[in-house]
């Protein structure tokens, strides 16, 4: 059954709470209001002061703008009284200045000549800067910028391909044995060691010689080609036979034809110079290079497994009772349109220029004999070695140990009489066969067959 007394206590009760809300927003109320009249308080109080700090601050700053004014008009004045004091002092000092040199007119001179010396000097030790900094530049460009122990390193590894390829000539019978004969036809193996160095300079600059294994290898195939080649040939031969006459053995002479197989061995030479002077080179570069071959790379002892002829020969002429022989006459005619060549390595023909074997080789072969293009151990071995004694013009002679990675003989010339030769050094020229570098590596003299 509901229970109304129950809704009663619920309305009272509700009446109460609300009794106790309303208070409650009313005093919260009062709480608001006094809060707003508080701060409206202190922002009138704010403004206020900040009135009277403006009045104060403009009451100060034109106070000490009256001061500021003051003080500059003073400073000012102070200053052109000084100003005045100063000119005065200058145009007086001035005046006796102009006075004493009228009065004394040598002393204007001495300051003209001081002022002209100051300014000579300027521009002489402007020069000198200029000068020696051009020449140091020059020097450095000069100058080969690797290490020497890569220098002479990376000129041994290359020595030593050369040295490889000469065992592998030498070798070739044993190589390809059966062979009935075998024919040489060989270069020159040689290169100048500072067109070497001075290209790697150019091109790599500062270079070591575990960096140059393979660049040395790419110029070494490049100057050398090395070909074997075979063919048959067939001949004919007069041999001695037997047959029986009337009972008797009689001997007869009679022709038969024959076949040998023959491997020729051809070495080609192109040059180191000539290698290097196809490659793609700047202009700067090429400079550069023929700078470093003038001056070989400033160190002009470090490789000396170049030839060159080492004392400055006198003018030699050669005897005239030797043009007597006509065979040597024709020699020296041909030797002497090349007089003035510079030695290059490898070369065996005016186009290519020469080296010694190849100078030697073209008048050779120019003048009646056929011995192809070989080196000087080559030449050797078509000669019949003679003695000193024996010598006469139109021998060859031949040295040793011109060249440290060679073997053998290892520069030859054409012997003329009378102590000299002709022969392919640098340049081509007569020299003097007596002098202490030829006496210490003379081998020996050797004479050619009969033309």
């Amino acid at each position: 059954m509901y229970d109304y007394n129950k809704d009663e206590n619920v309305g009272g009760e509700a009446l109460e709470k609300g009794v106790e809300t309303g208070r409650f927003l009313h005093d919260e109320s009062k709480k608001i209001i006094k809060k707003k009249i508080k701060r409206a308080q202190i922002r009138k109080a704010q403004e206020e002061a900040a009135k009277e700090a403006a009045k104060a601050s403009a009451k100060a700053t034109e106070k000490s703008a009256q001061v500021s004014a003051e003080a500059a008009k003073k400073l000012a004045e102070e200053t052109a009284r000084l100003i005045k004091l100063l000119f005065g002092a200058a145009k007086k000092a001035l005046t006796s200045i102009i006075a004493f040199i009228v009065d004394n007119p040598v002393v204007l001179v001495i300051i003209a000549v001081i002022l002209a010396l100051i300014l000579l000097y300027k521009a002489f030790s402007g020069a000198i800067t200029s000068y020696i900094s051009g020449m140091g530049e020059g020097v450095l460009m000069g100058t080969y910028t690797a290490y020497d122990d890569d220098i002479i390193g990376v000129n041994s590894d290359y020595s030593k391909l050369e040295k490889e390829l000469q065992k592998t000539i030498n070798n070739t019978e044993r190589d390809f044995p059966g062979y009935d004969e075998y024919e040489y036809r060989l270069e020159e193996i040689g290169h100048n060691p500072y067109e070497l160095i001075s290209y790697l300079t150019v091109k790599y600059e500062n270079f070591t010689r575990a960096q140059m294994k393979q660049v040395i290898k790419d110029l070494f195939n490049e100057q050398y080609d090395l070909r074997y080649t075979q063919r048959t040939e067939t001949r004919t031969r007069t041999v001695t036979k037997y047959k029986m006459v009337n009972g008797s053995l009689e001997a007869y002479e009679d022709t038969e034809t024959y076949t040998v197989t023959i491997l020729t061995v051809t070495l080609s030479n192109r040059g180191l110079g000539n290698v290097i002077a196809a490659k793609s080179l700047t202009n700067v570069q090429r400079a550069r290079y023929d700078l470093l071959m003038e001056t070989q790379g400033n160190k002009p002892d470090l490789l000396d497994d170049l030839y060159t002829d080492v004392e400055i020969p006198d003018e030699y002429e050669v005897p005239p009772e030797s043009l007597t022989d006509q065979t040597f006459a024709t020699m020296i005619a041909e030797g002497e349109k090349y007089l003035g060549r510079a030695y290059v390595w490898g070369g065996s023909s005016p186009r290519t220029g020469f080296d010694c074997s190849g100078f030697v080789c073209w008048v050779l072969n120019h003048t009646g004999w056929n011995v192809g293009r070989t080196d000087c151990n080559g030449l050797k071995a078509k000669c019949t070695i003679v003695s000193p004694e024996e010598a006469k013009p139109g021998d060859l002679i031949f040295f040793k140990g011109t060249q440290k990675s060679k073997r053998g003989a290892t520069h030859v010339g054409i012997y003329c009489g009378n102590g000299i030769m002709l022969h392919c050094g640098n340049p081509i020229q007569y020299t003097s066969i007596n002098t202490k570098y030829y006496q210490n590596h003379f081998l020996c003299y050797g004479r050619l067959p009969e033309n």
